[in-house]
């Protein structure tokens, strides 16, 4: 259990019903926060906000889009009548998806563009606009080890989360100075069950386990604490920074 750092805040989840975003919304709701999970399939957004409220924090029911301005301004309405605010925004939405590049067709590659960047985008703006009014906020992007590193055959997921680092600096520049902090994760390699069979059933998996140093895969529940300290006040002077949770990955050079 993570301690109530947050008690009192308000936050909102992009891409929060599934995966890592579910376990930043339990890891937020924990810490205290009242939180809003959102992605465009009702049914999960409904079984998300279940999990909050079973951890005895207050939240919605509010399917929304990354891609469709439109719904995320309907969320931030949504938010602002229930709570009176918003002072947390998680990004977790995004996609990918393997090809070699010669084959990557232009549709393919704005359909992960849009997603992973644009979308981060598109609900900083409108989320972050709020925020700069009230003079407080945290944003939170999920980078990648993909903002650092190549990673085989996914050159498009690759340039997004190098982009989303560099917007989460551009906009911490920017934003700074009128209270709102933006920073990112970058999480290594986690076991989720979109991925197990990638990770125990291939080269590639094994690649990623000999990669890294401490020999295991992360648990999507360890990122959490990163979360809750970049948006909790024990962050109040971190902006810009891309905060690694690899489990020394980035730090690998020989492993044996």
């Amino acid at each position: 259990m993570i301690a109530a750092q947050l008690e009192g805040r308000v936050a909102v989840v992009t891409g929060g019903t599934s995966g890592i975003g579910l376990a930043l919304v339990n890891g937020l709701a924990q810490a205290g926060a009242d939180v809003v999970p959102v992605s465009r399939r009702r049914e999960q957004v409904d079984a998300a906000a279940a999990e909050v409220e079973k951890l005895g924090r207050r939240t919605l029911r509010q399917a929304a889009d990354v891609k469709n301005r439109g719904s995320l301004e309907d969320a931030l309405r949504a938010t602002v009548k229930a709570f009176g605010r918003v002072d947390i925004l998680v990004n977790c939405a995004g996609i990918t998806k393997r090809t070699p590049t010669l084959d990557v067709t232009e549709d393919e590659w704005a359909s992960i563009l849009e997603t992973n960047l644009t979308g981060t985008l598109r609900a900083c703006q409108v989320f972050g606009r709020k925020m700069l009014e009230s003079g407080y906020g945290r944003i939170i992007n999920i980078a990648s080890l993909a903002s650092f590193v190549g990673l085989f055959e996914v050159a498009a997921y690759t340039a997004s989360k190098a982009a989303v680092a560099g917007l989460t600096r551009a906009l911490a520049v920017e934003w700074g100075h009128r209270g709102v902090n933006v920073n990112a994760i970058a999480p290594g390699v986690y076991r989720t069950p979109l991925n197990e069979s990638l990770l125990d059933g291939t080269e590639r998996g094994k690649e990623f386990l000999m990669r890294t140093p401490m020999r295991r895969f992360g648990r999507i529940e360890e990122l959490a604490g990163a979360c809750v300290f970049l948006a909790s006040e024990s962050a109040s002077f971190v902006n810009g920074e891309v905060l690694v949770v690899d489990g020394g990955f980035l730090a690998s050079g020989v492993n044996q």
